[in-house]
């Protein structure tokens, strides 16, 4: 029986609003309910929970249970669980861990969903200020990212920025049913659909995200050390003390710069040093040094690229993120304004190469890394639906497709220009190809090209499903005040049109990466159902562990590992038509099988 024929059924023989029936996990909590909201006690294991119809009102009144992880677990049991409505799953999942829900409303990241769509970027989520904004009163601002992590509580009213007096359970109700009209008011029947779609898949993110950052990615710690030791030299003794191959670096770059004593982390003194041996330097940056012809270049190449392994993911990162076993980091679904997400502290998203070794699986299990392809060109073929780029999108490798229809094979060339329409450079040899483009692929062009128009005029761009892009900052449009009016002088023109043609940069790549960000999140929640069903396996749980823009990478028995990989390939091939309907462009999301994540790159 098909899930929602199964909803149907269930929800035809009891009816909502009716108690649960005698015998059912859940009865005499709540009555059946499309929606349950959720608010836990600030302390404690308990919270109330109250039932609600799928336009947001309210079924009955609230009901207060001692054991939420155990109510919630009976409702998670009935044969079509409801969607629990909270605050956020960063305060209301998290402590419910390892218990499991099937879907949510998350408040907080569909807030800041609709007030973008709204043209209010960037005001604050939580829970208090979206019922502040309802309320007419005044709307706090959110926490500064990690004030609310000291408290002893997951659930402690600062955490929601709700008033003295005002009710969390009432908040709840009441803004998910102003966000469910909102929605609802989107005019387009397709564009409101679609924004349906994003909210639910971003609502999956943050449950996604509160498992990751719970089960954590295995990690072995006799491995990162022996690689560290490797690369760095011993452990320093010293709390502070610089380790030996990062001193004798520090010491040889002196050396090479005349022997004068300076700091080699400071990007000031860097420059000194050089310009005292007649070397001026514009950058320290590697691209850059790598063309100067001077051997301290190299010696500073090499000492930034340690000194920035051992501070960033060194032998103190080791002793603050990994516990047990495991690296938990702690996610940010959405953290970047185009959906994709970040990471609070850990360096979650920023695993070095040479680390990846560190990464292994437990005994008797494996990893099932998969990452997608070319991923952004392949999402523009799908948006724009140019046929000839969809053609070359429909096999293996896009970009040598692309040379052989329109770059006579040279695949470098056909990169190039790819890339730099995505992203708007237009310098050096990049413009013959681009001028190629336009005649092969004038709708893929087009569409890029409009939405820098878009960016440069000032106005918004949307992803797939309807993410939107901030607007134009007060300094933006004062520039492009003074462009437009009279007398803005001849540097006020020029500093205008800089920052128009940067906007149109953004906006031009921002309708590619954030409609990637909706594939890959509608691809977690497809990812995440289909691994449900094994939960229940002997040999225990398969789960995600780590996500990255465009690569997963599950945690599974190796007994399952085939139907992991198959569910991946399912999951990527449902994200694409939920989100780009019928296109013949290919999404492949490729998985392997391995024992360490250094194998499967």
């Amino acid at each position: 029986m098909r899930r929602e024929e199964g909803r149907r059924g269930w929800l035809r023989r009891y009816r909502v609003g009716r108690p649960l029936p005698v015998g059912c996990p859940g009865h005499g909590v709540t009555p059946l309910a499309p929606r349950v909201a959720v608010a836990p006690d600030a302390y404690g294991h308990g919270g109330r929970l109250r039932p609600l119809r799928d336009d947001g009102a309210a079924l009955g009144p609230a009901v207060h249970v001692d054991d939420l992880v155990g109510a919630v677990a009976g409702y998670e049991a009935l044969p079509v669980p409801p969607r629990w409505v909270w605050a956020s799953a960063e305060n209301a999942y998290a402590p419910l861990l390892p218990a499991r829900v099937a879907r949510c409303h998350d408040l907080a990241l569909v807030e800041s969903l609709l007030l973008a769509h709204e043209g209010r970027f960037g005001e604050p989520r939580s829970l208090g200020a979206a019922w502040a904004r309802l309320k007419g009163l005044p709307v706090p601002d959110d926490l500064p990212i990690g004030v609310a992590d000291a408290q002893d509580s997951l659930f402690v009213p600062d955490r929601l920025r709700l008033p003295a007096g005002a009710d969390a359970l009432d908040a709840v109700v009441a803004v998910h049913a102003d966000q469910l009209r909102r929605i609802g008011a989107i005019e387009d029947d397709g564009r409101r659909s679609r924004f349906r779609l994003l909210v639910a898949a971003e609502s999956a993110g943050g449950l996604v995200a509160a498992e990751m950052a719970a089960d954590g990615l295995p990690w072995r710690i006799d491995v990162h050390d022996a690689l560290l030791t490797e690369l760095l030299g011993p452990r320093p003794r010293v709390s502070g003390a610089p380790p030996q191959r990062i001193a004798e670096l520090a010491e040889r770059l002196r050396e090479a710069l005349g022997g004068r004593p300076f700091n080699p982390d400071s990007h000031t003194q860097v420059l000194k040093a050089f310009a005292d041996q007649g070397v001026r330097l514009t950058s320290t940056r590697t691209w850059y040094l790598r063309d100067i012809g001077h051997p301290a270049a190299d010696l500073l190449i090499k000492y930034k690229e340690l000194a920035r392994l051992h501070a960033a993911h060194g032998w103190a990162w080791q002793d603050t993120w990994v516990r047990a076993g495991r690296f938990r980091p702690e996610y940010v679904v959405g953290g970047v304004v185009t959906g994709r997400w970040a990471g609070r502290g850990g360096g979650a998203l920023q695993i070095p190469r040479v680390l990846r070794g560190a990464v292994v699986a437990d005994p008797g299990w494996c990893l099932v890394v998969a990452d997608a392809a070319q991923l952004e060109p392949r999402i523009l073929a799908a948006l724009s639906q140019d046929a000839g780029l969809a053609r070359s999108a429909a096999v293996g490798d896009l970009y040598e497709a692309l040379a052989k229809a329109a770059f006579q094979g040279d695949r470098a060339k056909a990169k190039l220009g790819l890339l730099g329409a995505m992203y708007g450079q237009t310098s050096g040899d990049i413009g013959p190809l681009l001028t190629t483009l336009r005649r092969q692929y004038p709708d893929a062009m087009g569409y890029v090209e409009a939405a820098a128009r878009t960016g440069e005029e000032g106005g918004i761009v949307r992803s797939r499903l309807g993410r939107t892009c901030p607007p134009p900052s007060s300094e933006w449009l004062d520039l492009a005040e003074g462009v437009s009016g009279a007398g803005g002088g001849e540097a006020g023109d020029d500093a205008g049109a800089r920052s128009a043609r940067a906007r149109g940069r953004f906006t031009r790549n921002f309708v590619i990466q954030a409609s990637a960000a909706d594939w890959a999140l509608a691809l977690l929640a497809a990812l995440r159902r289909r691994l449900t069903p094994l939960d229940g396996s002997p040999e225990g749980r398969p789960h995600l562990v780590f996500f990255q823009h465009d690569e997963i990478i599950v945690h599974a028995p190796l007994a399952l590992a085939g139907q992991v990989a198959t569910a991946i390939g399912e999951a990527a091939e449902e994200a694409r038509g939920l989100v780009f309907g019928d296109t013949p462009v290919r999404l492949p999301l490729v998985p392997v099988v391995v024992n360490s994540y250094a194998e499967a790159k």
